[in-house]
């Protein structure tokens, strides 16, 4: 029996280690280590959703990789078709911003398994069996000049069997330049039915800016996104184009919404005023409720909200994994923000 609603994400997953609370790294004496990555964060959004979710990737076969491994099973995310070898797991060291002082992250991920992994290493005609949906992001083909090919090969499958393709762009200035993402995505962006970007991602990798908007200074103008999602649809043929607008207020309070463009007319979910626990794996939240939202056939505003709903709660969770439920986003969704004592 075919499972209408499996989704296989496929990145890095890395170990992060943070400063207690909002220590900077230099006063740090300890560092607590959590597990998170792109495309684990999503597949462990979609699972605690109630979505049959898988994670790809390729760890070394230590002790390391068994506990980040242990993790997602722990959110009932299926690691069957991980790979493992090579030397070792990446890792992110993230420094959480207060008030006017910004997060940092720092990454340790050269030569990771993931970075140095080859096309025969994966199986995509095993490993998309009976899915339905694939998900990858930016990042993944940003660590290695092999990984693009191996992403092409994942979405060349993909989309030759019917299975529908998401890709968050997430650029990451750290691991490439604008014109490399620009020259790579474009091309993988042919195969994707669902784009997730955020202005900054549009511009500095295709170039499309958002006229009359200024996310510094918490000035965002509908317009302007609806010119990017349309632009972005325009030149890649996606069937939607979900935007998140992020207002920084400073590094403890954003504004955030989302827009979802489909069939020539935009979405925007209501605004939430975020006071911020943790904006690591913001984004990934959004994603991930987006996918869950369609996959279970939301109509286009319902689904916009959920999406924007979830990655706003997200926000409040310490670590990337979110750990927010269906019910707990429709509350949200339905006007309860109050953040009351639940008895």
């Amino acid at each position: 029996m075919i499972h209408l609603d499996r989704v296989v994400c496929f990145g890095e997953i890395m170990g992060r280690l943070n400063p207690e609370g909002y220590l900077k790294i230099i006063q740090a004496n300890n560092l607590e280590l959590s597990f998170a990555g792109g495309e684990a964060n999503v597949a462990v959004s979609l699972a605690n959703y109630g979505i049959k979710s898988s994670f790809v990737s390729k760890m070394p076969g230590n002790d390391l990789s068994k506990s980040a491994a242990r993790a997602l099973k722990s959110y009932d995310v299926d690691t069957k078709d991980m790979v493992y070898g090579g030397e070792r797991l990446g890792l992110y060291f993230v420094e959480k911003g207060a008030s006017q002082r910004p997060s940092k992250v720092i990454y340790d991920r050269k030569y990771s398994s993931i970075s140095m992994a080859k096309r025969e290493d994966f199986d995509w005609k095993t490993i998309l069996e009976r899915a339905t949906w694939f998900h990858f992001t930016g990042i993944t083909p940003a660590l290695s000049e092999e990984l693009p090919l191996i992403c092409l090969d994942a979405c060349r499958y993909a989309s030759e069997h019917g299975i529908t393709i998401s890709c968050d762009l997430n650029y990451r200035q750290n691991l490439w330049s604008g014109e490399k993402a620009g020259q790579v995505m474009s091309e993988l962006m042919k195969y994707v039915d669902v784009c997730i970007a955020n202005e900054e991602d549009a511009e500095k990798v295709f170039g499309i800016k958002a006229p009359d908007t200024d996310v510094a200074q918490g000035k965002l103008n509908h317009e302007g996104y609806e010119y990017v999602a349309k632009t972005i649809k325009d030149r890649f043929n996606c069937s939607k184009v979900a935007i998140t607008l992020r207002g920084s207020i400073s590094a403890s309070d954003n504004s955030w919404a989302g827009m979802l463009y489909v069939d020539g007319k935009s979405y925007f979910s209501k605004s939430y005023l975020i006071h911020i626990v943790d904006r690591v794996g913001g984004g990934d939240s959004f994603g991930g409720a987006l996918i869950y939202a369609l996959i279970k056939g939301y109509e286009n505003q319902k689904a916009i909200e959920f999406a924007a709903a979830a990655s706003c709660l997200k926000h409040t969770v310490e670590f990337d994994f979110n750990q927010m439920t269906v019910e707990d986003v429709n509350k949200l969704m339905d006007g309860d923000g109050s953040g009351r004592v639940q008895r």
